[in-house]
């Protein structure tokens, strides 16, 4: 965004353009007006129940708790939210336990520990990835922070601070739901949202085919497919959805699948489409929205294969929204032995390595700041260990990225706090300010320094309160040795590989994409596990071309490691996009064309080519094609 307004010669460097850019969007109304209820009313009521430093430990979970607070539909909440709740939860009760119990070495040696399991544990995922930094957190305030009374306390203290904003999140509408002529069953409005957002980007997609935007509007179209598909998919008491509202969405979410198939073969395909072509799927996104019956339909022109797999599919979609029955969702569940694969394989013990590195260092020199008495009359170090937990976290962004905005949030997020500890009664004002700041969290979270000043201004404030005085001086100074500490141990070369966890990554996109491209050589006619083949192709390689994207960003002796990935991310984007065209070509002809054949004999070449060569996997590059015999028959006239 930036960069693109300065002549290629003043061009900034990919780490810094990364660290100036912003997500934007609507503002999240709902996410914030549940901020404002979650920590500062939690604070209130413990202040008038007497017991403010549960009351802290409540709003630090609330505070937590809302930075996990994403859209979607209120089902995957569930996990998103209370599953590190859970781990934040464990990790306090361990860390008060150690804190109090164990010497400075042993229990650094034990903090060491516990990052290298939440290390590991976060390759899996992002709510396992949220899941390992509540545990971190958590286990540093418990043994940096000791509160009064019985050590279990603060246990329920901190599942009740989180269960209250997940409370909130359950049973609060949203204001879309409530509006119009027609009260939709605002339990599912962010299912139904997540799946107009799809036809929407199904239309922009048909929209964009002959043009340059074709590629990033694809690569939306494969965004709004994964957030629909866990949006629908979140956690369940039953095996199928037990509303009619819910069975409508999974038929209509089923259905828009073969239309997102037919968009890609056209923009595969390269040339311009109709006009009217999308106007059917903003229709269907319309109805999704509102509710109501899909109506009547514009019919495409049907001079192409792909142009009538499009006009087939919408009039399926049709009857979808007309029967609305349950549908599959296109999903399988991670097997045990992938779950492990991901935590134990190189990319999950790099991870592991450098976060447990981080967090024990953090923990054994502030232990040593503590004893040592450098802090004066502060008597808690939970700040630095915390702050080196987010700090080498790779889903935030780039390492240098995220060392440049944390210390920048934290300067000026402390600055601001102490011209308001200045200037506001307490300790009413701080209870206000913290409220404040938990509306701001959800708008926040577009910018990590952005989210950082508003974390740092509400956590100084939680603490006065307990108790601790003024502290924004020594947080900067504890934040910028945190940065210091997370870039050594960023640098360090260590055991294996370095960016092992991208070509981790690329190797289960280029995995899916295979079984996706010899299911359909094999011109079976099950749809649906084509479909989820599809689905897990697409996926995948969203997942690996995100890490590209991050390790591209990274200061050039981190970068140059995953040269050339990127190149090999293109390619798989263009053979999955290949073979989605092959998949609706046969399904009207039966056969493929010489194109056909030809563009996926040299797609395959060129990856076999840039994997062994890049990825270094030899074996994998001169192994025999498996799907080589399928691909000649294929070609055959």
């Amino acid at each position: 965004m930036f960069r693109a307004a300065l002549p290629a010669s003043r061009a900034l460097p990919p780490w810094l353009g990364h660290a100036l850019n912003a997500q934007r969007g609507p503002v999240p109304w709902s996410a914030v007006v549940r901020g404002a209820l979650a920590a500062g009313p939690l604070l209130l009521a413990a202040l008038v129940a007497g017991r403010a430093d549960l009351g802290v430990v409540a709003a630090i979970a609330a505070m937590l708790a809302g930075i996990n607070d994403r859209p979607g539909s209120r089902r995957t909440s569930v996990g998103r939210i209370g599953v590190p709740a859970l781990a934040g939860a464990a990790g306090l009760l361990v860390g008060t336990y150690a804190g109090l119990h164990l010497g400075a070495v042993v229990l650094t040696l034990v903090l060491t520990g516990l990052g290298l399991v939440a290390g590991g544990v976060s390759a899996v995922g992002p709510v396992a990835s949220a899941t390992g930094t509540q545990l971190l957190v958590g286990s540093a305030v418990g043994a940096g922070m000791p509160l009064p009374g019985p050590a279990w306390q603060s246990v329920p203290a901190f599942l009740a601070g989180a269960g209250w904003l997940l409370l909130l999140r359950l049973a609060l509408p949203t204001p879309a739901s409530l509006a119009g002529d027609r009260r939709l069953d605002f339990r599912f409005d962010g299912e139904r949202t997540a799946v107009a957002d799809v036809y929407e980007a199904v239309a922009a997609l048909l929209d964009a085919v002959g043009t340059g935007d074709a590629v990033p509007r694809r690569a939306a179209l494969t965004a709004a497919l994964d957030h629909a598909q866990d949006a629908l998919a979140g956690p369940r008491l039953r095996r199928r959805a037990s509303t009619a509202a819910e069975r409508r969405l999974h038929a209509q979410y089923a259905a828009a699948l073969p239309l997102g198939e037919a968009a890609t073969a056209l923009a595969w395909a390269g040339r311009t489409v109709p006009a009217r072509a999308a106007e059917g799927p903003r229709r269907l996104a319309a109805a999704v929205r509102a509710g109501t019956h899909a109506g009547p339909l514009p019919a495409p022109s049907r001079t192409d294969p792909a142009l009538r797999a499009l006009d087939d599919a919408l009039l399926h979609a049709a009857e979808a929204f007309d029967r609305g029955r349950d549908a599959d969702l296109h999903t399988r569940k991670r097997s045990p032995r992938a779950l492990a694969g991901a935590v134990l394989g190189a990319g999950g013990r790099e991870y592991a390595l450098r976060a447990g590195l981080c967090f024990g260092a953090g923990a054994a020199i502030a232990q040593a700041l503590h004893h040592g008495h450098w802090y004066g009359s502060h008597q808690h170090w939970y700040w630095l260990p915390a702050t080196a937990v987010f700090l080498v976290k790779p889903d935030l962004g780039p390492l240098a990225s995220r060392v440049l905005c944390r210390a920048a949030g934290t300067v000026l997020g402390a600055l601001l706090f102490a011209g308001f500890a200045a200037v506001l009664p307490r300790p009413e004002g701080l209870v206000a300010l913290v409220a404040v700041c938990g509306a701001l969290v959800p708008v926040a979270a577009r910018h990590f320094a952005a989210q950082t000043t508003v974390v740092t201004v509400l956590v100084l404030a939680l603490v006065m309160v307990g108790g601790e005085p003024q502290a924004s001086a020594g947080r900067i100074g504890e934040t910028l040795l945190a940065c210091a500490i997370v870039l050594v141990v960023g640098h360090l070369p260590l055991p294996g590989q370095r960016g092992a966890g991208i070509r981790a990554g690329l190797e289960a996109a280029d995995a899916a994409a295979h079984a996706y491209l010899g299911h359909v050589l094999s011109e079976s006619g099950d749809r649906a596990t084509r479909w989820t083949l599809r689905r897990e192709a697409y996926r995948t390689l969203a997942a690996a071309r995100a890490a590209v994207a991050r390790a591209a960003a990274e200061l050039p002796a981190l970068a140059r490691h995953s040269e050339g990935t990127d190149e090999i991310a293109a390619v798989l984007e263009r053979l999955v996009d290949t073979t989605t065209a092959c998949a609706v070509h046969l399904d009207d002809t039966g056969r493929l064309t010489p194109r056909h054949t030809e563009r996926l004999a040299a797609l395959r070449d060129e990856l076999a080519e840039r994997r062994g060569r890049c990825l270094q996997t030899r074996d994998a590059a001169l192994a025999p094609d498996p799907l080589g015999a399928d691909l000649q028959r294929h070609a055959r006239p």
